[in-house]
């Protein structure tokens, strides 16, 4: 197996970073570009693994012009491309199977099936019930009423919404309990007014109508999650200035924008609350014309709790920053995080207890509903002054097959000086060009076998 060894002789962190695009932003604009018969300009389209896979599936579903033949298309380990082509393959003539790697079978995707089959579309599994593959007799499907459970992926409703105009009648969702990564669907939303949908989101309830949408230029902001392992290594560092180049600012910093900053006014991505999160953990947050410069401030707290159910994909930088700054951390929201590339959860805490961290994973139900709070409890008193007495073994850090794991772990090099880092090709998932990216800040990196 490969593994990038990473070493940093000291803990000044200083460059500029080309962070890469949005691949949330990427694929729900490549949906939409299709279902507008690719009438859209986007700009500055991911290089990420998932959104290059779409758009090789998308180019593929395009051409196939005989509905006498079955096409199968593997979706491999990406979640968000095989809930969005469930949804708009139902509605496009033609027989298919949608399949992925071994990880995605063991992903349900039951819940996205049930509501489209409650539309008209024709769904069977070929594996386990609930679970891909799956084999589609697309058709023309009408829209209408759903109630659809909330809690347990926002890609399901970002599927539903993104085929929502086309459908005849359109459709009207009802949320049930308490909506995870609710953020991602107003990303959906927002993408969807852009290119000149109407919809209604009051409550737990949205609404769109029948309509056509408007061809759009769009230029694709950079990822906000990306801009997490950022964030994480100026965290850990003694000084820091860390300029993210064309990086939008979110709500939470309430900027007063300057000409030239990015395209958007604003980032439509909910994970820029990390400028107001690593305010905790001794990270000022700088809106420049250039993009987002961080830099140090104060000493972090000693105690922080989040409530991660909005924001999964942070939770593994935040946990392990905290872990590292010897800071106690409660964090909830986090069911999720067992259906994700791994079990994210589980992970987590094989490798934190590796690196001599105490963790504790807790059990219990609110409101009827199954919880877990993820408990980073202490550390050993001298692990981090005294760092390089840990083996090198146990600096050795599986990443489960999953590109966050990888790049979550990677910024302990400036805690430990040195790392190791199983299956460095994963980042390319979502950040192809993280480990040169980290060459840009003095991490030196060597491959080996």
């Amino acid at each position: 197996m490969e593994v990038v060894a990473l070493t940093k002789k000291n803990k000044i962190l200083k460059g500029e970073i080309n962070l890469p695009a949005s691949k949330s932003i990427c694929n729900r604009a490549l949906i939409i570009n299709y279902l507008t018969n690719n009438q859209l300009e986007i700009h500055n389209i991911s290089q990420a693994d998932d959104t290059q896979l779409l758009t090789r599936l998308l180019s593929i579903i395009s051409t196939t012009k005989s509905s006498d033949i079955t096409t199968e298309l593997d979706c491999e380990n990406a979640g968000t491309v095989i809930r969005f082509l469930t949804a708009l393959l139902v509605n496009k003539s033609g027989d298919w199977i949608l399949t992925g790697s071994d990880r995605m079978k063991d992903r349900p995707i039951g819940i996205l099936v049930e509501s489209l089959v409650q539309l008209g579309a024709e769904i069977n599994y070929l594996g386990k019930i609930g679970f891909p593959p799956l084999q589609i007799k697309g058709k023309s499907i009408a829209g209408g009423n759903i109630k659809i459970d909330g809690s347990v992926s926002s890609q399901f409703i970002s599927a539903l919404l993104l085929i929502a105009p086309k459908l005849k009648n359109g459709l009207h969702l009802s949320l049930s309990n308490k909506i995870s990564s609710r953020p991602y669907i107003e990303m959906t939303l927002d993408l969807l007014k852009y290119f000149g949908i109407n919809y209604t989101f009051n409550g737990n309830e949205i609404h769109i109508k029948e309509q056509q949408f408007k061809g759009r230029e769009l230029f694709v902001e950079p990822d906000w999650s990306a801009a997490a392992y950022w964030y994480e290594m100026v965290a850990f560092a003694d000084e820091a200035d860390v300029l993210l180049k064309n990086l939008c600012p979110g709500d939470t910093l309430n900027p007063t924008l300057k000409s030239g900053l990015t395209k958007y006014n604003k980032s439509i991505q909910g994970d820029s609350i990390l400028s107001e999160i690593y305010q905790s953990f001794g990270v000022n947050t700088e809106i420049t014309e250039q993009g987002i410069r961080l830099t140090k401030k104060d000493k972090p707290v000693s105690q922080f709790e989040f409530d991660f159910t909005s924001h999964p994909d942070l939770a593994q930088s935040i946990i392990v920053t905290c872990a590292a700054l010897g800071i106690k951390g409660t964090f909830t929201g986090l069911e999720s995080l067992r259906i994700k590339e791994t079990d994210r959860l589980q992970a987590l805490q094989t490798q934190l207890q590796k690196l001599g961290f105490k963790t504790e994973i807790v059990q219990s139900s609110s409101e009827g509903m199954p919880t877990e709070k993820f408990e980073v409890q202490s550390y050993k008193p001298d692990l981090i002054k005294n760092s390089q007495s840990i083996p090198i073994a146990m600096r050795i850090v599986e990443t489960f097959q999953d590109h966050r794991m990888a790049m979550a772990f990677a910024p302990l090099v400036i805690i430990f000086d040195d790392i190791q880092i199983e299956n460095p090709a994963v980042v390319s998932k979502s950040y192809p060009e993280y480990w040169g990216d980290l060459n840009k800040v003095k991490i030196h990196t060597s491959f080996n076998h």
